[in-house]
C-alpha cells in the first residue's frame, strides 16, 4: 500500500504509521515539555509521551517476526502488539491515555484492514475508555481533544477514505486544542495551549503523514496571558492554588502530592481494581487506571504517600515496574538547572549498583559501575553517602533490591539538587541490574538512557533459589526448615526438599513462557558444581537457550537467575 492508495489502511502501513508518531514526538518532545503546566508543572509531558510510543514500537518485534513470510500482519495484531506494550510502558497521565488510542485501535479492529467507518469507532471507543479511566476528567486537557476528534468523524461512511477521516480527525483535534485556554484556567493564566492534547495532535498529524505523505504546518505557541475568563467561556473547573475536579466532593491540591506513582497489576479482577480506585482516590488525584485489553492493569496517581498508593496496589493483585517519582523536587529542580548545550561532554554521568558478594562487585566494576557492597544490610544514609562520594552531576542507582521503595524516595530526593541529578532505576535484583547495565550508553541523552536501562530491567524475569531458615506458609504451601525455596521475583512459587530439584524447577517455569538467554548469579553457599549442572540442564532441556554463569559471591540467594 503506498500513500497514494487511502481507502484504507493495511498493518504494515499501522507499522509505519507508529513509528513515524516515534519520530514526530522525537522533533515535538521538547515544545511539547514546555507547554506542560497542568496538573504538575514539571515539564515531561512530552517525554512520557514519547516513552509510551517507543514501548509501544517495541511490542511489535514478535508480530513483525511471525509476519515475515506473509505479505502483511494485519491490522488488529499490530494494533494488539501496540495497545499492550504501550500499556505496560505508559508513562505519565498523557501517556496512560495515549495508550487507550492504541487500545481503542485493537478493540475496534476485527480484520486484515482499517477503513473511516472502523477508525471512527476505535477513537469514539479510545475516548469511552479514557472516560472511564479517569476517575475525575478535566475539560481543556488531553481527554476533550480525543473527545472532540471522535465526535468530529463519527458516523463516517464506508466511501469516505481514511486519509480524508484522519485529516477531519486531525484537524478537529487541533481546533480542540487552541480552545483549551479557554477551558482550562491554568492554561489561560500561563498563555500555553494543554501539553497532553498537544502530544495527541502531534500522534494524529502523523497518521496523515503517512497516508497522505504531507505534513500538516500546525503552531501552538504561547500566547498573550490572560488576566481573566469571560464567564461564557469558563467551565466549572477553577484553578489557583486548588484544583476542583468537576465533583465537589472531591477538591484536591495538586500542590500538596508530594509523589507520582505508576505501576501494572496483573492477577487481578475488575471488583478489585473498583477497589483499588476508590482507595486511590481518597489518597491523592490524577488517578488514572487502565486495561490493556489481556488482564494487564496501568496505575497513575499522585499522592502524598506513596507506600500508601503502592500498598493497595499490592491488595489489588501482582504488581510489577514500580515507579515513584518526586514530581516537586524534580520540576524545581528541572526550572533551575541549566541544560547541557548540544555536543557537550556527557561522560559526567556515572552509574552506581548496590550489589552482594566479592564477584558481583568486580562484574559490575568490570561493566563500568561505581559498586556499594551491601553483604550486610545497608541504610539510606550510606547510599546517600555514596551517591555525593561520585562527585557526578548525573547519578543513575541501580538499588538491586537492597532497600525498600520509600527509602529510595528519601535518598533521591536528599542527594537532589540544583547541580546534581539522580535516577532510581527499577532493578529488584543483581540480575535486573546486569541487564540495565548491559544497554547502558553514556554518550546517549539522559531520558534515552535512563529508558532504554529501566525497559531492559523491566523485561529480565527473575528468580531465586534460597533455603527454607524456618517453618513458614508460603503462597504455594508451608515450607519446612531446608527446604529448597524458588523465588520469582519475591513470591515462592516452589518448595521442593531437594534444592536442586526446585532450581530445575524454577527455570523450566521461568522459561515456560520463553527466553533467550539465562544469567544465572551463583551466591556464596552455592554448593560446588551447581552451576556446572544447571548450564548442562539448560541447554538439554531448553535447546537454543544462551547461558550465561558468573560467581557472584551473594549472602542469601543460593543463586538469581534472570530470563531475557
Amino acid at each position: 500500500m503506498t500513500p497514494e492508495d487511502t481507502s484504507r489502511m493495511d498493518g504494515r502501513l499501522l507499522v509505519v504509521w507508529a513509528r513515524s508518531s516515534v519520530r514526530a514526538l522525537e522533533e515535538q518532545r521538547e515544545s511539547i515539555n514546555a507547554l506542560n503546566v497542568f496538573p504538575v508543572p514539571d515539564s515531561d509531558t512530552g517525554t512520557n509521551l514519547l516513552f509510551t510510543m517507543r514501548a509501544a514500537v517495541s511490542a511489535l518485534d514478535d508480530v513483525l517476526t511471525a509476519s515475515r513470510d506473509t505479505e502483511s500482519p494485519g491490522v488488529r495484531q499490530v494494533a494488539i502488539a501496540l495497545a499492550r506494550g504501550s500499556v505496560v510502558g505508559a508513562r505519565g497521565n498523557s501517556g496512560v491515555i495515549l495508550s487507550q488510542v492504541l487500545r481503542g485501535l485493537a478493540e475496534a479492529s476485527t480484520g486484515e484492514f482499517l477503513d473511516s467507518p472502523t477508525f471512527a469507532t476505535a477513537l469514539r471507543m479510545a475516548s469511552n475508555l479514557v472516560s472511564d479511566a479517569v476517575s475525575y476528567p478535566v475539560e481543556g486537557t488531553i481527554v476533550t481533544v480525543l473527545r472532540k476528534a471522535a465526535d468530529a468523524i463519527a458516523g463516517t461512511a464506508q466511501e469516505v477514505s481514511i486519509a480524508d477521516t484522519a485529516i477531519a480527525a486531525a484537524d478537529a483535534a487541533a481546533q480542540a486544542l487552541e480552545r483549551t485556554p479557554m477551558q482550562l484556567d491554568v492554561l489561560g493564566q500561563a498563555g500555553v495551549v494543554d501539553a497532553g492534547g498537544y502530544g495527541l495532535v502531534v500522534v494524529l498529524d502523523a497518521l496523515v503523514q503517512t497516508l497522505t505523505g504531507a505534513q500538516t504546518p500546525r503552531e501552538f505557541g504561547r500566547f498573550e496571558r490572560r488576566t481573566q475568563l469571560s464567564r461564557s467561556t469558563r467551565t466549572t473547573l477553577s484553578i489557583g492554588t486548588d484544583s476542583t475536579h468537576g465533583d465537589a466532593a472531591h477538591t484536591h491540591t495538586h500542590a500538596g502530592q508530594d509523589f507520582e506513582v505508576m505501576y501494572l497489576v496483573s492477577q487481578t479482577t475488575a471488583p478489585a481494581i473498583d477497589t483499588l480506585r476508590a482507595t486511590l482516590d481518597e489518597l491523592g488525584d490524577s488517578v488514572v487506571i487502565v486495561s490493556d485489553g489481556s488482564g494487564a492493569w496501568s496505575v497513575h496517581v499522585h499522592c502524598r504517600d506513596a507506600g500508601a498508593a503502592v500498598e493497595a496496589g499490592l491488595a489489588a493483585g501482582q504488581l510489577h515496574q514500580i515507579r515513584i517519582t518526586s514530581f516537586l523536587v524534580e520540576s524545581q529542580q528541572r526550572a533551575e538547572r541549566p541544560r547541557a548545550p548540544v555536543g557537550a561532554d556527557r561522560r559526567s554521568r556515572g552509574v552506581l549498583a548496590v550489589v552482594s558478594g566479592e564477584g558481583a562487585a568486580e562484574l559490575f566494576e568490570g561493566e563500568g559501575a561505581v559498586v556499594l557492597r551491601s553483604d550486610d544490610a545497608i541504610t539510606r544514609g550510606q547510599l546517600l553517602g555514596a551517591i555525593r562520594k561520585m562527585q557526578r552531576p548525573e547519578v543513575l542507582v541501580l538499588p538491586n533490591g537492597a532497600l525498600p521503595v520509600q527509602e529510595l524516595i528519601a535518598v533521591s530526593a536528599a542527594a537532589r539538587d540544583s547541580e546534581h541529578e539522580v535516577h532510581l532505576l527499577a532493578t529488584s535484583s543483581m540480575v535486573q541490574g546486569l541487564a540495565a547495565l548491559a544497554v547502558h550508553d553514556p554518550a546517549r541523552d539522559s531520558d534515552d538512557d535512563v529508558f532504554t536501562m529501566s525497559e531492559a530491567a523491566a523485561a529480565t524475569r527473575w528468580g531465586s533459589l534460597r533455603i527454607a531458615s524456618e517453618r513458614a506458609l508460603t503462597y504455594v504451601g508451608t515450607c519446612e526448615p531446608g527446604d529448597g525455596l524458588g523465588l520469582v521475583g519475591h513470591e515462592v512459587i516452589v518448595i521442593d526438599p531437594d534444592p536442586d530439584a526446585a532450581v530445575r524447577r524454577l527455570i523450566d517455569l521461568l522459561l515456560r513462557t520463553g527466553g533467550e538467554l539465562v544469567t544465572l548469579v551463583l551466591g556464596a553457599r552455592a554448593p560446588e558444581g551447581m552451576g556446572s549442572e544447571l548450564v548442562g540442564y539448560i541447554e538439554q532441556r531448553h535447546p537454543g537457550v544462551e547461558v550465561m554463569m558468573y560467581e557472584g559471591g551473594q549472602v542469601g540467594d543460593l543463586l538469581q537467575l534472570g530470563v531475557e
